[in-house]
């Protein structure tokens, strides 16, 4: 479960922007005293997240709205399942609505699409995990998201790890220089990684004394080689345009892990609907 301060200004700055100077609409058509409930209500099977973020967008619109939940987080729900009831103040269910939705929407698109790629490995020891290709500003929540359908996370942000990628090594002149000053400047606690596009890279970054090698953008069979040369003296990790790979068959080269940016930067909102009534 997210801390509530992790997403608090998120949402605010959301609501900020939909309301804006007043919703007209319901402003206009809907007394102050109407009271309403309503189901949400799943349109597709899917893995549900972020519901306390719900939540918490319409207790900032109104705190006399009340929220039940049929399921938690992580839950899987089929098409037709309520997801969770809503009663209080129409104008302010209403003004939250599209919000509200937005958020769940996505963090459940998320939710079950790592699921979906989780799922293909649940008998290998190789594990999916997320990258830092978010949508700005909702890393937390998103990375949250990827937990919640059984993935795990990469670095949350470039304080968390080092990441020799190619431009570092272009920079630097060499995996085994950049490596190298990467040991003597970054804190000890902190592993290094290196991006390989070749079995000669691995080669570089095995005798840099790598802690985890990415093998970016690798055929299966270049894969499988690239594992066999680290022999386990580093971590391994697959990546580069992963969602569109055969992932079962990247994991069954042996890799540790699989990093998917596919999985919070290009994604399908789960279909989810608000039904009022009377």
């Amino acid at each position: 479960m997210l801390r509530p301060e992790t997403y608090e200004d998120i949402v605010k700055l959301a609501l900020k922007e939909d309301i804006a100077n007043g919703d007209i609409t319901t402003n206009s058509t809907i007394p102050d005293d109407k009271q309403m409930e309503g189901k949400f209500v799943a349109k597709q099977e899917g893995i549900i997240c972020g519901l306390d973020v719900m939540e918490r967008i319409f207790q900032i619109i109104d705190q006399t709205i009340q929220m039940k939940f049929m399921v938690v987080d992580g839950a899987q729900v089929e098409k037709g399942d309520i997801i969770a009831t809503i009663s209080g103040p129409a104008a302010g269910i209403l003004i939250g609505e599209r919000t509200a939705l937005n958020f769940l929407q996505r963090l459940c698109g998320i939710a079950t699409k790592t699921h979906k790629f989780a799922r293909l490995l649940h008998d290998i020891d190789t594990f999916i995990i997320d990258t830092r290709k978010t949508t700005p500003g909702h890393r937390m929540l998103e990375k949250y998201a990827v937990l919640t359908g059984g993935g795990k996370n990469h670095r949350f942000n470039l304080s968390d790890g080092v990441l020799i990628k190619d431009n570092h090594i272009a920079s630097a002149g060499s995996i085994a220089t950049a490596v190298e000053a990467a040991r003597k400047k970054a804190p000890h606690t902190l592993k290094i990684e290196v991006e390989v596009e070749s079995l000669d890279q691995v080669s570089q970054a095995l005798e840099a004394g790598a802690d985890i090698i990415m093998l970016d953008n690798m055929s299966i069979e270049m894969m499988e080689k690239a594992v066999k040369l680290i022999d386990k003296k580093a971590l391994t990790e697959a990546s580069g345009n992963m969602d569109q790979k055969d992932i079962r068959k990247v994991a069954e080269t042996g890799v540790d892990f699989i990093s998917i940016g596919g999985l919070t930067h290009t994604i399908t909102a789960l279909d989810i609907s608000l039904r009022l009534s009377q």
